[in-house]
């Protein structure tokens, strides 16, 4: 009689991890991979350019954010638009000297770029970009620059906070017309190269991160950056570029939201200058859901097992 009790309590014990562990799978397609944690940009976040020798402007260049240099704080061609051939329309602070916040927010971006540099382990050693579709990761260039010509996609695999860092050992150098894509809830946001040299754009290209190089960033002709360009002892050279300071979007709304407040939510997202990540994948089951289907299961073999103790016992006594 023990034998048989015994393998009915084992049956039980049997059940209920067959169901746990169905019920871990069903929830696993809302678990993220392991990443690369985020660089804190500290007091350099809200800057769209920061050098360290002077900005220097051609055209008519927009910028959302704040701009500064320093120590050498000058500027060129930044004459607010209209009013010259060469202007920049700036929707942030102008700090046309060297004051506290932006000296500051050169001491924060020196230590971004160390935790950059030291950021591990790395996931992948690469310097061509061009065709490739990279996860959040680490990826290094090993003994040679970045070289992007075509379009480099970055893969957020469902999760908005995936993380991207790039560690040029050299120059990042991208070819015009030349593109960084997302795809899966990717975010410029959570994009950073740090560049041991200088950064050059090719005109007409799209770029996507926080650039922190080490010397000077130079973009050519129509570069539209959604990002940053922060320059650590060099300059800034623009040419009727177009830069917009990368902020991740705000969480979606839960399916509770009102429907006047996805309407508010959609017209506020509709004027946001931030580049839009596009999405192709979509998870049919929430983060707080319980899966309905190992629930069951647990119960019946829960049962099942119950009844086969009980029945022993009355074979027992009878």
């Amino acid at each position: 009689m023990k034998t048989r009790v015994r393998g009915a309590r084992l049956l039980l014990s049997a059940g209920t991890a067959v169901s746990l562990a169905i019920g871990l799978l069903a929830g696993g397609q809302t678990v993220y991979a392991a990443g690369p944690t985020s660089i804190g940009l500290g007091t350099a976040d809200s800057f769209a350019v920061l050098a360290g020798t002077g900005i220097t402007n051609t055209g008519i260049t927009t910028i959302s954010g704040d701009v500064g240099s320093y120590a050498t704080p000058a500027e060129s061609g930044f004459t607010l638009c209209p009013g010259a051939a060469d202007c920049v329309s700036l929707t942030g602070t102008n700090h046309t000297v060297a004051d506290a916040v932006t000296q500051g927010a050169k001491s924060d971006l020196g230590t971004a770029y160390g935790n950059a540099f030291g950021k591990g382990p790395v996931t992948q050693t690469l310097n061509i970009l061009g065709g490739k579709t990279l996860v959040g990761g680490v990826y290094n260039s090993g003994s040679a620059g970045f070289d992007l010509t075509g379009t480099l996609t970055l893969d957020g695999g469902g999760d908005p906070n995936s993380v991207w860092v790039f560690q040029g050992t050299s120059a990042l150098t991208t070819a015009s017309s030349s593109a960084v894509a997302f795809i899966n809830g990717g975010q410029p946001c959570n994009v950073f190269w740090q560049i041991t040299s200088t950064a050059v754009l090719g005109s007409g290209s799209t770029f996507a991160g926080t650039i922190m190089a080490s010397t000077s960033i130079t973009m050519a002709s129509g570069v539209t950056l959604h990002g940053r360009a922060l320059a650590s002892t060099g300059n800034v050279t623009l040419i009727h570029d177009t830069i917009t300071r990368s902020v991740c979007a705000a969480p979606a709304p839960s399916a509770s939201s009102s429907a006047s407040s996805s309407a508010s939510s959609s017209a506020s997202s509709g004027s946001t200058t931030t580049l839009a990540p596009t999405s192709t994948a979509s998870n049919g089951s929430s983060n707080n859901s319980t899966p309905l289907l190992p629930l069951m299961i647990l119960l019946a073999l829960g049962g099942f097992g119950l009844a086969a103790v009980a029945t022993q016992r009355r074979s027992t006594r009878s």
